[in-house]
């Protein structure tokens, strides 16, 4: 069984940067399909950024896009959020989920085409 571990979060100013990585043991962390996902209180989660199985192919949200950067490492089994130039809209928990992939270039990007999910990091950015 899969699971997945967030770390990284906590509390900064605007303009603030931070790193979010998602450790992933379980199964080979290759074949994985890797996301980032956000849940600001009282609205839908949404996604933020996913990387394929190569690290090759990434897609990243307009909202974060210039300033959030995904990246994955296969020999140590995480994906990272770099976070850069922080807004307080930014504040959230930040969910990391993962999907075994037929294809080394596949991203996804909705909710419902990942199986297995962490528990959340939070992260609040003050004004």
């Amino acid at each position: 069984q899969v699971q997945l571990v967030e770390s990284g979060g906590g509390l900064v100013q605007a303009g603030d940067s931070l790193r979010l990585s998602c450790a992933i043991s379980g199964r080979t962390f290759s074949t994985y399909v890797v996301g980032w996902f956000r849940q600001a209180p009282g609205k839908e989660r949404e996604f933020v950024a996913a990387i394929s199985r190569s690290g090759g192919s990434t897609v990243i949200a307009d909202s974060v896009k210039g300033r959030f950067t995904i990246s994955r490492d296969n020999a140590k089994n995480t994906v990272d959020l770099q976070m850069n130039s922080l807004k307080p809209e930014d504040t959230a928990v930040y969910y990391c989920a993962a999907q075994v992939a037929v294809f080394s270039s596949s991203v996804y990007t909705k909710t419902d085409l990942y199986r297995d999910w962490g528990q959340g990091t939070q992260v609040t950015v003050s004004s």
